[in-house]
């Protein structure tokens, strides 16, 4: 059990070095700032340092039920119609549906940005998740009984929904000659 800990506290050691990452857009902000936009901004990506060491420390309560993972409003809305635009009238709608959807996704694929992946980081991230899987026996057993398999799996389809939606939403927005650009 020590070995654990220590082999997982080396893990996070490697994964403070850093973690994968898109670049940011370029700095040229658009001429006409976004008016259509709600005062909200987008949530950071969930793909730093402090979100994956808390996701794989947190897992084993996941797998016996103990803690549960809520699926976003935006995101069950968009499971039971994705293609529907019902309220969604005019291009301000539009442009705030899409924003919601961002913050719940993190932001939307740009073209021209560029991947970088820093490998140590993976490597620990995948240890890390290793160690952590190991604590419980037949944990593939273990998930399926306590739901927490069945759960997973409706937060994907949320959020392949949510995926969905968005792009829906930016080809009806494009459609309308809506501006300024999402």
């Amino acid at each position: 059990m020590i070995a654990k800990v220590r082999v997982l506290a080396a893990v996070f050691a490697v994964c403070a070095a850093g973690t994968a990452h898109a670049d940011p857009p370029a700095a040229n902000p658009p001429a006409n700032p976004p008016e259509q936009a709600p005062a909200q901004t987008p949530a950071a990506p969930r793909s730093g340092v402090r979100e994956k060491a808390e996701e794989i420390v947190t897992q084993p309560a996941r797998d016996v039920g103990v803690s549960k993972v809520k699926i976003p409003a935006v995101l069950a809305t968009a499971s039971e119609a994705p293609y529907s635009l019902d309220g969604l009238k005019t291009c301000r709608q539009i442009s705030g549906a899409f924003q919601e959807l961002n913050l719940a996704l993190g932001p939307d694929f740009h073209a021209g940005d560029k991947y970088h992946e820093n490998r140590m980081a993976k490597l620990a991230e995948a240890g890390g998740a290793s160690v952590v899987n190991s604590f419980i026996p037949f944990r593939s057993l273990v998930r399926e009984a306590t739901g927490a398999a069945p759960a997973d799996r409706r937060l994907r389809a949320a959020v392949s929904a949510g995926y969905a939606r968005r792009g829906f939403l930016r080809g009806v927005y494009l459609t309308r000659k809506c501006k300024p650009a999402l």
